[in-house]
Parts: structure tokens; C-alpha cells; sequence
């Protein structure tokens, strides 16, 4: 799950809701091999439902926020 904390999460057994989920082909090929799986996105893990209940607020991720600049002098 995209954008989950990391001591949250799903178990097998549990029932999951996906509300508006966007059905994604991937297609991707390597070394000669073709990889194709099906993706569902959400917009957040907390728009989720699961065993009838949404997640608590810590279930999703803080912010990170990376930069990087190759033109600066080290």
C-alpha cells in the first residue's frame, strides 16, 4: 500500500473496501522478458476499508521531502 506508515498494514484474512480505485496495466520488459501485472491505486491508505473501519490517522506516511541539485559545488 502506496504512502502507508511503515508499522501499519494489511494481513492476509483481512477484508479490504478499495473506493475509487484506478485499475493501472503495467507492462514492462527486461533482459529480453516481458513483465505484465495489473496495479489499483488509491488516494490514500486512509480511504481504504478495512474489516469495516478506516485506518487510523497514523496509518499514513509523513511527508519526505527530497532535494537535489547537481549544479551546486559540493
Amino acid at each position: 500500500v502506496y504512502n502507508a506508515a511503515p508499522a501499519w498494514g494489511v494481513t492476509v484474512g483481512d477484508a479490504l473496501g478499495v473506493p475509487d480505485p484506478v485499475l493501472t496495466q503495467h507492462q514492462h520488459q527486461h533482459q529480453g522478458q516481458t513483465f505484465a501485472f495489473l496495479g489499483i491505486r488509491v488516494s490514500s491508505p486512509l480511504s481504504l476499508v478495512v474489516n469495516g473501519r478506516r485506518p487510523p490517522a497514523s496509518a499514513l506516511a509523513p511527508p519526505c521531502l527530497a532535494l537535489s541539485n547537481p549544479s551546486a559545488p559540493l
